[in-house]
């Protein structure tokens, strides 16, 4: 079991750090032509500053996934916010974070490779790092991933950009 956990956690790191386009169904897209707010920090430093993402925080040290979003990129996340985590049960939640190799694949799951501005986002199957497609629908009432409400979105940073969600979401 523990060279399962260290493939996937290599598989998970190596896609990180090499993925440089996002696919939807209607499309490939690499770097966004649309303007953003010059970001000042990577993933990490973003996601940490906002205040609001102290459980992903914790989760990526517990992946060991830090270094990898402090990489080049670039990276789109959909970020789940502490209120987020926080409708997982404690119990199970808790299982997650001592759980490295079930913790890997939920956290790459919320990564796509490329920056993916709110505007180029388009109705479909999204590749995720994880491997699995998120199903992201765009519609004049907003924007959800699988069912997460993307509520905040275009939150810039240095090696890519974050999209706020409202539920943590599982790979299958």
């Amino acid at each position: 079991m523990k060279l399962k956990t260290a493939i996937a956690t290599a598989v998970a790191t190596s896609v990180l750090a090499t993925a440089p386009l996002v696919v939807f169904a209607y499309g490939t897209y690499g770097a966004s032509t649309s303007a953003a707010p010059a970001a000042k920090a990577d993933i990490v430093g973003t996601a940490v500053a906002a205040g609001q993402f102290n459980t992903l925080a914790k989760a990526l040290t517990a992946a060991g996934l830090i270094d990898t979003l402090k990489g080049p990129g670039p990276f789109t996340v959909f970020a789940p916010t502490d209120e987020a985590f926080a409708k997982i049960p404690a119990d199970k939640l808790n299982a997650l974070l001592a759980d490295k190799a079930a913790l890997t694949q939920v956290l790459t799951y919320h990564v796509v490779g490329g920056k993916v501005m709110a505007a180029d986002v388009k109705t479909g199957a999204v590749k995720t790092v994880q491997g699995q497609p998120l199903n992201v629908v765009a519609s004049p009432s907003g924007v959800t991933v699988n069912n997460a409400r993307v509520i905040k979105t275009d939150i810039a940073a240095t090696n890519g950009v974050i999209h706020v969600i409202d539920t943590v979401v599982l790979p299958n």
